[in-house]
């Protein structure tokens, strides 16, 4: 007997959203004051804390390049569903082509980022 149940592909984009949000309420506070304000100003950190070769060595280690790409692509996914959304409260009901354009805007940045990481090396 078939189940009046329709399956829905919805809590793949709100397990996203959930963890992009989580991630940003969390970690986005911190990244913000180090890159905006402790780092420029000096406080807190040493000099050369963030230079290019130290974040460079972040990058290709495979740790640090699992952070970045959990912070990029959480953060991208978050704000495409906060996108689509807010759209639709401020009445703009443009159904399939908003999803495909906020969603589809995050999956290719989520992609493009994975690339740019990998092509880093380790």
């Amino acid at each position: 007997m078939k189940s009046g149940l329709k399956r829905s592909n919805a809590p793949i984009f709100w397990a996203l959203f959930g963890g992009g949000g989580m991630l940003s309420a969390l970690v986005g506070p911190m990244l913000v004051f180090i890159t905006g304000i402790a780092i420029p100003f000096g406080l807190l950190l040493p000099e050369g804390a963030m230079s290019y070769p130290k974040m460079l060595a972040f990058a290709q280690n495979w740790l640090g390049k699992a952070f970045v790409f959990a912070v990029i692509a959480l953060f991208l996914w978050h704000a495409a569903h906060r996108i689509f959304h807010t759209l639709h409260d401020v009445g703009i009901h443009a159904g399939v082509a908003a999803r495909l354009i906020c969603y589809g805007s995050a999956f290719v940045a989520t992609l493009v980022s994975a690339y740019v990481l990998l092509g880093l090396g380790f």
